[in-house]
C-alpha cells in the first residue's frame, strides 16, 4: 500500500551519499531538492554544500536543484554553487523532474534525485522513473504544511523500514 513512496535508498544526510560510486555504476546527474536537504530551511549555501558541488564537477557530474520555492529563494542559494536550478516547480508533477534531465543532458537511467521528503521528492522522482535517495532533514524547525506531512511520512518509512529488515533477513 505505501510502497509506491518508498525511497530507492534512504541515508542519514546528503553529505554522506557515496556520489563517486554512484558515478562508477553509471549515474551522470544530480537533481537535488535544496531546503532541509542541503541546508537548512531558507539558509544559504555553506562550505559542506559549496564543496560538495564543487566535488560532483571534479567526479562528472552534471547537477541540477530543482525547488518549489520561488526563484529569489532559489537563486540566492545557487549564488556559490552555480549549478543548473529549477524553481517554483510543483514536486511531485513530473514536468520538472523531466526538465532538470533535459538541462543536463542525461535520463531516467542515468540520474539521481536526492530530497528529503517523500511525498513531494521521492514521489516525484518516482513517478517520472528516476532512481531516488531520500535523506533525514537537516534540521527539525520547519514550515507547518511540512511539519503535518512529516507525520505521514513517519508512518510510511516505518513500513519502509520493516520491509527493508525482512529483505536484509533473507
Amino acid at each position: 500500500m505505501f510502497d509506491k513512496f518508498f525511497p530507492d535508498d534512504y541515508k542519514m544526510s546528503t553529505y554522506v551519499i557515496p556520489f563517486e560510486k554512484l558515478y562508477e555504476e553509471g549515474m551522470r546527474g544530480v537533481i537535488f531538492d535544496i531546503d532541509n536537504t542541503l541546508v537548512p530551511h531558507g539558509a544559504p549555501a555553506d562550505e559542506r554544500a559549496k564543496k560538495l558541488f564543487a566535488r560532483l564537477k571534479d567526479i562528472g557530474f552534471s547537477s541540477c536543484l530543482i525547488s518549489n520555492n520561488q526563484e529569489a529563494r532559489v537563486k540566492m542559494f545557487n549564488e556559490e554553487i552555480q549549478t543548473n536550478y529549477i524553481y517554483n516547480a510543483h514536486k511531485p508533477s513530473t514536468k520538472n523532474y523531466k526538465k532538470a534531465m533535459e538541462i543536463m543532458g542525461t535520463d531516467c537511467s542515468n540520474t539521481i534525485f536526492v530530497g528529503d521528503q517523500l511525498f513531494t521528492d521521492v514521489w516525484g522522482a518516482k513517478r517520472t522513473g528516476i532512481r531516488n535517495i531520500l535523506v533525514k532533514p537537516i534540521h527539525p524547525k520547519e514550515e507547518i504544511q511540512i511539519v503535518l506531512k512529516r507525520y505521514l511520512e513517519r508512518i510510511v518509512l516505518h513500513f519502509y523500514k520493516k520491509k527493508q529488515k525482512k529483505t536484509a533477513s533473507k
